[in-house]
């Protein structure tokens, strides 16, 4: 007996041996609630008195093998079904009975595999974003999903036309689907949870579409979440960096052109920013020998020079311009109230000349 038909959600049970084969270690029980691959879908893990089960086999006569990784002994058995992973392939099953119902195009096959799900659809292509609006909305709606027997020869509305005679098992996802299925499935579409479809590509004239249900949607999403984090982080590192490496190579060019003038001649007057970069020029410019050099920009001047007192100089025509600012001997700065009152103190510093920068 199949418990799993009647109950997916039966984690544990009791069972009598019926047949044992391989020293043991091959099981066969008078019920089970062990899913066997089949149907696109792989196998349950657990345990059977304690012992792992690694594989279960649906044979061809019907029976269900259970393979130990060691001997079994006595004639009854508890078994224990490994949960997470049933409900993972719960979510998954019933997840794509959803999909394949949203989907106008016919379900060719199904495989629900370990990392990913998949359905390969008789189509060229689809719009993801609108079928996967579609299933989530049919997933918060929480419509139920329920079982029923029924006669092949008089089964009536199933998505797909089965070959099958005899008692049918069918699936039916209230007012949406109706399948035959031999899987393990969830009791309402919520408990799917989210659906995330990944991707299409192209198979055997088909068009195979990678899907992800429940806990495993949010874990692809988490993941791929901690990824971007991780990569806007190295991003940010490297733009960092960059920007040191262009700030000093500004640097060092405003060094090179602050010998580059004091070349042409020691005294100069520039029209420039007065940032770090005017400082590093000034600086190479008054390394290269006596001289004075005077940076001018809207609202603000800078004077360097190792012949006068730059502080107390400019200080004195900063106030009498109605501005403010000071400094050292060799280099002094301030801020201007506007372009006309910089202009006077140029003047005054013996610089109506500009040189651009």
């Amino acid at each position: 007996m199949r418990l799993y038909y009647d109950n997916a959600y039966a984690a544990s049970f009791q069972a009598r041996v019926t047949a044992t084969a391989e020293e043991g270690r091959r099981v066969y029980l008078d019920q089970t609630a062990f899913y066997p691959t089949s149907g696109g879908q792989l196998h349950d893990l657990g345990t059977l008195n304690g012992i792992p089960v690694d594989d279960v086999i649906d044979e061809e006569d019907g029976r269900i093998a259970h393979l130990l990784r060691a001997p079994l002994a006595g004639t009854s058995v508890h078994g224990e079904i490994d949960w997470p992973r049933r409900f993972d392939f719960m979510q998954q099953h019933s997840g794509q009975h959803l999909l394949s119902a949203v989907i106008p195009q016919p379900t060719v096959s199904v495989h629900l595999g370990l990392e990913t799900s998949t359905i390969d659809v008789a189509a060229d292509q689809l719009d993801l974003p609108a079928l996967e609006d579609r299933a989530n909305a049919a997933v918060f709606a929480n419509l139920s999903l329920g079982i029923s027997y029924e006669d092949a020869a008089t089964a009536t509305g199933l998505r797909k036309a089965t070959g099958r005679t005899g008692i049918l098992r069918i699936i039916t996802i209230e007012g949406l689907d109706r399948s035959a299925c031999g899987g393990t499935h969830v009791r309402a579409t919520g408990e799917i949870g989210p659906i995330l479809l990944r991707k299409t590509e192209k198979m055997r004239g088909n068009l195979r579409l990678h899907f992800l249900c429940g806990q495993r949607a949010l874990r692809a999403l988490r993941a791929e979440q901690a990824q971007q984090q991780a990569a806007l982080a190295q991003l940010t590192e490297e733009l960092r960096e960059a920007g040191k490496r262009a700030a000093k190579l500004a640097l060092d060019l405003a060094a090179y052109r602050g010998r580059e003038l004091y070349a042409q001649s020691p005294a100069q007057r520039l029209a420039a920013p007065v940032d770090d970069n005017a400082r590093a020029l000034a600086n190479a410019f008054l390394a290269a020998g006596p001289g004075t050099i005077l940076f001018t920009s809207p609202q603000a001047v800078l004077l360097a020079s190792n012949q006068r007192h730059c502080g107390n100089e400019l200080k004195a025509l900063l106030s009498a311009h109605g501005g403010r600012g000071g400094g050292s001997a060799n280099l002094a700065q301030g801020s201007l109230p506007d372009a006309a009152a910089v202009e006077a103190v140029a003047v005054a510093l013996g610089f109506p000349a500009v040189t651009t920068a």
